[in-house]
Formats: structure tokens, sequence, C-alpha cells
């Protein structure tokens, strides 16, 4: 998910996002602890998908403020 993505759509889809990023961390976490995880690597992409949508949130908060 790029920035752009993000930014074209409401804070309703924004929250719906964030809450998949945050069960699929938890479901990838729960992979490495049982040896069964493959990508590793996509830690570091949902938590920098999860960083982006509370960036573009709290961005849109502020402006309304």
């Amino acid at each position: 998910m790029t920035a752009t993505e993000l930014r074209s759509q409401n804070n309703a889809e924004l929250a719906r996002k964030l809450d998949d990023a945050y069960q699929e961390l938890f479901n990838l976490r729960f992979q490495r602890a049982t040896g069964k995880l493959a990508n590793t690597a996509r830690f570091q992409e949902v938590k920098r998908d999860i960083a982006r949508i509370k960036t573009i949130l709290r961005e849109r908060e502020l402006a309304g403020a």
C-alpha cells in the first residue's frame, strides 16, 4: 500500500484496513512462534503499513481541529 492509495480512502476504510493489518501482524507473530513463517520480511511491511495508516488518520485529525 502506498500513501497515495491510502489518502484516497475515507476514515472508515482506513480504520478497517488498520484492524486488518493488526490482525495480520498477530497472525505473523503466531506463525513465527510455531516455526511456520516463510516470509520474515512481511513483518516490516505490515508494520510500515500500520504506521502509514496511523499517520494519515492523525493528519486528518489535526487538519479538522
